[in-house]
Order: C-alpha cells, then sequence, then structure tokens
C-alpha cells in the first residue's frame, strides 16, 4: 500500500518541477529577445545613410560644370564680384552722346564724377556754349557727327548723306569740326545708311586723319564698315560695344550697364554710349560708385583706342 501511494506523488512532483523549468526557460528567451532585438536594428538604420551620401554629391557636378561657363559670367560676374577688380582688367569708357541743346545737361552729367567723352553735335540751339565749358573744364570732346540712317529718321542739321559727291563730303565734315571747335574725335551720330558705304567714310575718315583725330564707330548698323576703314587708313579708333539706354526704362538700363561691366571684365575694356535722359544719368550716378568699388577704372574714350600703324606712302 505505501509503495503504490509514492507512485503518484513522485510523478506529479516531477511534473511540477518539469513545468517550473520549462516556464523558466521560455522567460529567459524572452527577456533576451528583448534585450537582442535593439542591438539588431541599427545596423539596419544606419546601413542606407552612407549610399545616399555617396551618389548625391555626383548629381550637381555633372549639371553645373558645363553651364557654369556658358551662363555665369554675363550675370553674376557682373553683380556679384567679390575680388576687387584689377584697373587694368575693367577700364569703362562712357560716352555721353546727343549735347548741344542744353547746358543743363552738363551739370547733370558733371555730378557722375568720373571722366567721360562728351559728344557734342554741331549745329543745335545751344552747340557754342556746350562746347565753351566742356573745353573750360578740360574734358574730352568728341563731334557727334550727323549721318544719313536706314531709315526715315531725322539725322538733324548739317548731315551727311549718301549721293553726296567726295567734295560734299569733306566740306560738310569740315564745317561740322569748325562748330566743335577742341574736339579730339569724332563719333558718328545714327548713319546706318551712310557708315555702311566704304567710299563715303573712305573720304570722312581721311578728313579726320589729316587732322590728326580720331574715330569712335558708334555702331548704329552691323553693316558698318567704318572701324574697318579707319584702321586701313591708319586711324585711331574704338568701337562700341553697349548702348546704355535704347530701352529708356530705369530696369533696362541697368541691365545694359551691368552687361558693360561683364564686358569690360572678361575683354579687359570696354565702349558704352549714353543719353543724357534723366534715367540714364540717375541709374549711372547709382551703379558708378558701385563699379568703382570692385576695381572698375572709368576713362575718357580716347584711353581705349586701337592705333594701327600709318599706311605706308606708296613709292613715286
Amino acid at each position: 500500500m505505501r509503495g503504490r501511494s509514492r507512485s503518484p506523488r513522485s510523478g506529479r512532483s516531477g511534473l511540477w518541477i518539469l513545468g517550473i523549468l520549462l516556464g523558466a526557460g521560455a522567460l529567459f528567451y524572452y527577456i533576451g529577445s528583448r534585450d537582442l532585438a535593439p542591438d539588431a536594428q541599427p545596423p539596419q538604420a544606419e546601413s542606407p545613410p552612407p549610399a545616399r551620401e555617396e551618389k548625391a554629391p555626383s548629381k550637381p557636378r555633372k549639371i553645373s560644370e558645363p553651364e557654369a561657363p556658358e551662363e555665369e559670367p554675363r550675370s553674376s560676374e557682373v553683380a556679384t564680384v567679390s575680388a576687387p577688380v584689377p584697373a587694368e582688367g575693367g577700364r569703362v569708357a562712357l560716352v555721353i552722346d546727343d549735347l548741344g541743346h542744353s547746358l543743363d545737361d552738363l551739370h547733370a552729367i558733371e555730378a557722375l564724377n568720373v571722366p567721360l567723352s562728351y559728344a557734342v553735335l554741331p549745329f543745335e540751339e545751344q552747340t557754342p556754349e556746350v562746347v565753351a565749358e566742356l573745353r573750360q573744364r578740360g574734358a574730352e570732346i568728341l563731334l557727334h557727327l550727323p549721318m544719313e540712317p536706314a531709315g526715315a529718321n531725322d539725322p538733324g542739321p548739317g548731315a551727311l548723306r549718301l549721293g553726296m559727291t567726295p567734295e560734299q563730303l569733306r566740306q560738310s565734315t569740315l564745317a561740322a569740326l569748325q562748330a566743335v571747335p577742341g574736339a579730339t574725335g569724332v563719333n558718328n551720330h545714327m548713319g546706318s545708311g551712310l557708315s555702311a558705304d566704304e567710299a563715303s567714310m573712305t573720304t570722312i575718315l581721311g578728313v579726320l586723319s589729316s587732322r590728326g583725330l580720331f574715330f569712335l564707330d558708334s555702331r548704329t548698323s552691323a553693316q558698318s564698315v567704318a572701324y574697318r576703314v579707319a584702321t586701313r587708313l591708319g586711324l585711331p579708333a574704338a568701337e562700341r560695344q553697349v548702348f546704355l539706354d535704347p530701352d529708356p526704362s530705369p530696369e533696362a538700363i541697368r541691365a545694359q550697364f551691368h552687361r558693360l561691366l561683364g564686358l569690360a571684365r572678361t575683354r579687359g575694356a570696354a565702349v558704352a554710349i549714353g543719353h543724357p535722359h534723366p534715367e540714364t544719368l540717375s541709374i549711372l550716378e547709382e551703379e558708378i560708385p558701385k563699379a568703382r568699388e570692385l576695381g572698375y577704372e572709368f576713362v575718357p574714350v580716347s584711353y581705349l583706342l586701337d592705333r594701327p600703324d600709318a599706311p605706308e606712302e606708296p613709292d613715286e
């Protein structure tokens, strides 16, 4: 009887102990799995970023390298130059055209406080007074010589025209020079028609050459031959690169001035022509000091002339 009674109790005790051991094992497994989970996850979360960091920089380099030389020099070099530009690498000549109508124009221009070239029309109401004032200042004076345009615009009194004989062209050029005494150079007023005629320009520029004057081609036409003829004759000459105010809005004038600075920096020098309009002079008054701080040098146009060798005299 005693032997049989001990057997069920011992079996139940064994099962109880086994249950405790299995429960403890399950508990340890659960705790261990929770402790291991954070360590297993970080490598998966950290591995993607390095792959993204290696790929991202390559795209901007491929896009910016071909675009920068084509698009940035005109916009960013003009408007956001951070380092001073050496004077010899950024010379600017400003020529103010169409003077002779009023002395008041000179007073407004004088406020710009930089060397300029003044182009005076020969036969306007106050041409003598304007010339006298400029000579008293010691300013650089150009005869703004009226020439026939290709269109219907009126170039004004004393204009040189297609169809004139060589003698008429010579006499008209001399008369205009006499009306602007002290002029050291000449540029054309209008003239998109006449400046494309090589024979006429040879006659006119021959007069200037004989008097030791220089010529600035205003480039009112892409067909102008004036600069080419001038250099062939051995005449000191230059060409206009920028018109400041064909569009008289302040925004357009400012953009043209910035374009001028960009050309001066990349080429070393540039020539612009403007007019004594209030909008033009106002923008110049704002922008010139900024340009000077960046290292641009403003000079009379005579500083930027090409000076070809004089043609050889033919053997007799």
